[in-house]
């Protein structure tokens, strides 16, 4: 595959969510961000803050969609539109229902699994092949408290669960970038819980 050009992490806008749990996408990539002295700008044509670093030589871009979550597609194809980046060079993180806080997963396309974010990237580019990172928030058990329970901030055994998550990502990125997805996902995939 190629490497990563772009990384997106979800969430929405303002201080009321910052430390909700649909915001971990915005959590890992602000980690990345300053792990790698970059510096956020916002971008009005890119409807979001933006970022670009380096890792390993290769300059990839931040993403942090200011549209909150169903319009996220917007600032994606924008920036990706304008910097020729295809979805396959596209990583985009989010929180996953689907898996317990501290599990972070990488995986290629497939469906959205009802989140909105994801769904209106996928609409907006024309395409589900972009890369995900899935960071398990857990899952309320009911879903008609799905809505609630991704805007309330994660109980302190999970946030720490879901930090370590972070780490062990950010520890496999390099990789990711470098277009070695299958190295990345095996050690990301296997590392102890």
């Amino acid at each position: 595959m190629s490497g990563t050009r772009l990384i997106v992490g979800l969430g929405n806008p303002g201080p009321e969510y910052e430390k909700t749990r649909h915001n971990a996408g915005f959590w890992l990539v602000d980690e990345l961000c300053w792990q790698f002295k970059g510096n956020w700008r916002t971008e009005g044509k890119f409807h979001g803050d933006v970022a670009r670093i380096q890792i390993e030589g290769q300059d990839v871009w931040l993403l942090k969609p200011m549209t909150y979550m169903n319009l996220s597609g917007q600032a994606v194809l924008a920036l990706a539109h304008f910097y020729k980046i295809l979805p396959d060079e596209i990583l985009v993180v989010h929180d996953e229902l689907d898996l317990a806080p501290g599990v972070a997963r990488f995986k290629q396309g497939g469906g959205h699994g009802g989140h909105n974010g994801l769904k209106d990237i996928a609409a907006r580019l024309g395409s589900p092949a972009f890369w995900r990172l899935r960071l398990g928030i857990g899952h309320p058990g009911d879903k008609k408290e799905v809505a609630n329970f991704v805007l309330k901030k994660p109980r302190a055994e999970e946030q720490q669960a879901l930090d370590e998550a972070i780490l062990a990502s950010l520890r496999e990125l390099p990789r990711a970038i470098a277009g070695k997805m299958a190295e990345a996902m095996k050690a990301l995939h296997t590392e102890a819980k």
